[in-house]
């Protein structure tokens, strides 16, 4: 989907906060806000709103020194998580419809990018997320993809997601699954390494897309990323980095996510804080 001018207030604020949480010097605030905002003059020149955020991102790493920003927040989503994983197999072990409510548990995941900073504990955050329901489910034309064939790809998004992910993952084995993360350390979003500190590989191929923005940007990414996104039958796309770059590919992929911003919301058609597994 194309890049809207409602992302710019959102730019900012994340690159203040990256800023923010990673020094105290208010000079080198002052000096990231000034190249990200020259970054922001030049927005016409950039297709997709993870374009932009690799850019902006890449300031922050330039002026604090540090490759991965993001790396003491996502280990602690991705420990906070495996605390959960024993209560989420236990729930999914008593259920009848178990990929619905896999489905549920990897979409509700993303609630580990908020409840971090919050006032409720991750636990009551996961609690509230799991009793709302999906906004548009289509899940009889995932079950239905899956009969007619087996090579799965799920392409992740943020760390701390991986672990409800592999929840999913588990529930597919009969396929043959390849999980694809980000090729460098960006935001708070999955690299290998947060893929195998999550225990995904016990059931996927874990593979890099090749591309280090926020989302998949198909011309970037590797070949071996591309060969398995072509020869895969069903795709299942987290998150809404990679809704903003693969959504109007026409591949028949499947999204799956929480709407957390107006601009994706009124794309799909559903409401700030909406969950769905939609086909596009």
């Amino acid at each position: 989907m194309k890049l809207q001018l409602d992302c710019i207030p959102c730019f900012l604020r994340q690159v203040l906060e990256a800023a923010r949480n990673n020094t105290e010097d208010k000079k080198i605030h002052e000096e990231i806000m000034l190249e990200a905002t020259k970054i922001i003059l030049k927005i016409d020149q950039y297709k997709t709103a993870p374009e932009v955020g690799r850019d902006i991102h890449k300031i922050v790493k330039k002026h604090i020194g540090i490759e991965d920003p993001y790396k003491k927040l996502k280990d602690m989503c991705i420990e906070t998580a495996e605390k959960l994983y024993p209560d989420m197999k236990h729930f999914l072990y008593k259920q009848s419809n178990r990929l619905y409510w896999a489905l549920k548990i990897s979409a509700v995941g993303n609630v580990m990018d908020a409840a971090i900073y919050g006032t409720k504990s991750v636990k009551e955050n996961f609690a509230e997320e799991f009793n709302k329901e999906f906004k548009i489910c289509e899940i009889d034309k995932l079950t239905e993809d899956l009969k007619k064939g087996k090579r799965l790809l799920i392409i992740g998004d943020n760390a701390g997601e991986t672990v409800f992910d592999r929840v999913l993952v588990e529930e597919l084995l009969d396929c043959e699954i390849v999980y694809a993360v980000r090729s460098n350390p960006i935001i708070n979003d999955a690299t290998i390494e947060e893929a195998y500190a999550s225990k995904l590989h016990h059931g996927a191929k874990i593979i890099s897309t090749g591309c280090d923005a926020p989302g998949v940007i198909l011309d970037e990414c590797s070949e071996e990323f591309k060969q398995i996104y072509n020869k895969a039958d069903v795709i299942i796309s987290k998150g809404q980095g990679n809704y903003e770059t693969l959504s109007d590919e026409g591949r028949g992929i499947f999204f799956l996510l929480k709407a957390k911003c107006p601009v994706i919301a009124n794309n799909i058609g559903v409401k700030v804080n909406d969950y769905v597994l939609i086909q596009k």
